[in-house]
């Protein structure tokens, strides 16, 4: 589908920076930052990207930090006060 009809289903722009131990030196932390959209609160593309990642990358999980933003909203509606016009 279609990343603006995905949005219309309350998919929205996420973004996991996901923290793990480097798999030739374990004391040492890597970040590393990926963006998608999914829908909150279970995000299930992220949680199928993890899976992916401990199944197939050496490098050991550390911990995993989600923020998410709606892309599509309403449009905010205010009032008009005062006009002024040039010309």
């Amino acid at each position: 589908m279609s990343d603006l009809s995905n949005q219309l289903r309350d998919y929205r722009l996420t973004t996991a920076e996901i923290i793990y131990h480097l798999p030739d030196h374990p004391d040492l932390l890597q970040s590393f930052t990926w963006q998608t959209l999914d829908i909150a609160p279970k995000f299930p593309v992220i949680r199928k990207f993890l899976e992916f990642w401990q199944r197939s990358l050496d490098g050991k999980l550390h911990s995993v930090r989600i923020a998410n933003v709606s892309v599509v909203s309403p449009g905010n509606f205010t009032h008009v006060r005062e006009e002024h016009r040039l010309h």
